[in-house]
């Protein structure tokens, strides 16, 4: 069953209309519901067009959220052959909203890292809901560490509304390992290619998406803090939400404007859930695109690139 947002309830009056004539239709052979159904089809399309070609900070951040949204296993299953998830930070514990590990991307082995929120209450549980704690963090080191060694590029995958904000997380160094991994991000002499694909939230999608390229999804977002959060602190009031989605600039749009991100990956109409595979495949293509303009550069090249690039960030604004 399909999930539909609320400002998309133009276009699930209209699909219902479709499923119940389908429906009729199998009930009472008799009974020609094509052209209905057709023209029904034709309104539907026109009503996403509309609708998803004016969509305002607060509607993205809901597409961006949305839980038929395909997430990092999709992406894993779809892009990389012979992957390998490695687990546990050495240290403490295995953190599962972090997935991370080796694998070959269209076979070229790479080094692959990205945050996984799950799809049903069991697999969300699992996940921690995509919030990463300092053992998830310092998988990702681990990782970077062994990509930089063995000479991998590194693809992140970023879905997370943040860093797991819990006592037990900022007892262990929850800030200390979300800047040893940014900081781990920034000395690594390997291409590093980051795709936002949902939520970037805070510090928690910058400790694996400062990247050589940061690419992000037409319909995601990436923010220093969440709508909510931000509206909570500003004005004391969650509600208000809205307003603070619409003044923080966290669209694609606004970030590429900005200078924060290297591109945008167009998503199907309706958004990435109306189409998985067609935006997955999508992602691969501007992936091996950057790998592939970054494969002549050294490891000094692009690790200085890399630092200069987020060090020039605001300056001409």
């Amino acid at each position: 069953m399909h999930n539909y947002l609320d400002f998309e309830k133009p276009i699930s009056d209209l699909e219902g209309k479709i499923i119940e004539l389908k429906k009729l239709a199998t009930e009472d052979e008799s009974i020609d519901t094509t052209d209905e159904i057709g023209r029904l089809e034709v309104r539907v399309r026109e009503a996403i067009v509309e609708i998803y070609s004016k969509l305002n900070a607060w509607q993205k951040t809901q597409v961006a959220r949305h839980p038929q949204r395909p997430h990092f296993v999709d992406y894993a299953k779809t892009l990389f052959q012979e992957f390998t998830p490695l687990a546990g930070d050495r240290k403490f514990s295995e953190d599962a909203a972090i997935q991370a590990g080796l694998a070959r991307f269209r076979g070229q082995p790479v080094a692959v890292i990205g945050q996984e929120k799950g799809n049903d209450t069991k697999s969300r549980l699992k996940h921690n809901f995509g919030s990463p704690r300092p053992e998830g963090y310092r998988k990702a080191i681990r990782i970077l560490e062994m990509a930089d060694r063995f000479g991998l590029p590194v693809i992140s995958l970023v879905d997370t509304a943040g860093a797991y904000p819990g006592v037990g997380a900022e007892e262990r160094g929850q800030a200390e390992a979300i800047a040893r991994s940014t900081e781990m991000c920034l000395g690594v002499k390997v291409p590093l290619v980051s795709v936002v694909i949902g939520e970037g939230g805070s510090g928690g999608a910058i400790a694996i998406a400062t990247g050589n390229k940061v690419y992000m999804l037409e319909h995601s977002i990436y923010s220093v803090i969440s709508p909510e959060g931000a509206a909570s602190i500003l004005w004391r009031d969650s509600t208000r939400a809205r307003e603070a989605a619409t003044n923080m600039k966290i669209t694609a749009e606004d970030l590429k404007s900005l200078g924060v991100i290297d591109g945008i990956i167009s998503e199907p109409l309706g958004g990435a859930h109306r189409d998985p595979d067609s935006v997955i495949a999508a992602t691969g293509d501007v992936i091996a695109n950057a790998l592939a303009e970054m494969a002549s550069r050294s490891g000094e090249q692009l690790r200085n690139e890399r630092r200069q690039k987020f060090l020039n960030m605001g300056r001409n604004l």
